[in-house]
């Protein structure tokens, strides 16, 4: 199936690892221009040079760093980036006694307003082309709150209630924006919570783990011109572990 995505441009938030770097590469496969960040320099340029892409370090955990970000990645496009990719790291674990106020704002900063910054900077060019996808990479716990994550949970939620209500506003300018929410997957983050298959594998119907790859193929799907008619959805990659509807 050819895509049409060739010479289109992308950003993607969180693409020198895990489901980032899978989104990444599949879209570089399907002739996509790419341009990844994250934290980690060394590994921005490490990962930029195996997929082909382009790479730019930066931390979202600064005010207006979304915005900041966006400008620099125009600036080795060419231009404001056709599809977006907002993926960001979760707060920390812990249960609802155990934060703080600065926990929350931390978290709020991080995880919901670097996404909203970001979408703010391409979204007027989108609407200038008739042409633009949005992809917000979220989770599970947004439909189904997971114990000891109650910062997460809840931003995550709240990031649900955005996406459907831009994919309204900007749908007759052709634009779509769509929630990707991943199960446990294969990924370092996954391994750095002690989760893999032997220990997860038997909660979820699937029985095993997800694979980036697997995420990453919705995730182009959904970036393409044949998704034009999918927006303002939420939806799961996650071997069936999800029990609502």
């Amino acid at each position: 199936m050819d895509l049409q995505l060739s010479g289109k441009t992308a950003v993607v938030f969180g693409g020198s690892r895990g489901l980032g770097r899978a989104i990444a590469a599949e879209l570089v496969q399907e002739g996509v221009k790419v341009v990844i960040i994250a934290r980690d320099a060394d590994r921005v340029q490490r990962t930029a040079t195996e997929i082909g892409c382009l790479g730019l370090p930066g931390d979202l955990s600064a005010p207006g760093a979304g915005t900041a970000l966006m400008h620099q990645a125009a600036g080795l496009l060419g231009r404001m980036p056709d599809i977006l990719v907002t993926n960001t790291g979760g707060p920390p674990t812990g249960s609802f006694a155990a934060t703080n106020a600065t926990a929350w704002q931390t978290g709020f900063q991080g995880l919901w307003l670097s996404a909203v910054d970001a979408i703010q900077a391409a979204l007027p060019a989108m609407q200038a082309n008739r042409w633009g996808r949005i992809l917000a990479v979220t989770s599970v716990a947004a439909k189904e709150p997971q114990p000891g994550l109650v910062i997460s949970n809840a931003l995550r939620a709240g990031l649900l209630g955005m996406v459907n209500t831009l994919s309204r506003e900007v749908a007759a300018d052709g634009i779509t924006v769509n929630a990707l929410l991943p199960g446990y997957t294969n990924t370092d983050r996954m391994a750095e919570l002690g989760v893999d298959n032997a220990s997860m594998g038997p909660k979820i119907p699937a029985g095993r783990l997800g694979e980036p790859a697997e995420f990453a193929a919705l995730a182009a799907f959904l970036a393409s011109g044949r998704a034009s008619y999918i927006t303002g959805q939420a939806i799961a990659v996650d071997g069936g572990f999800l029990h609502s509807i």
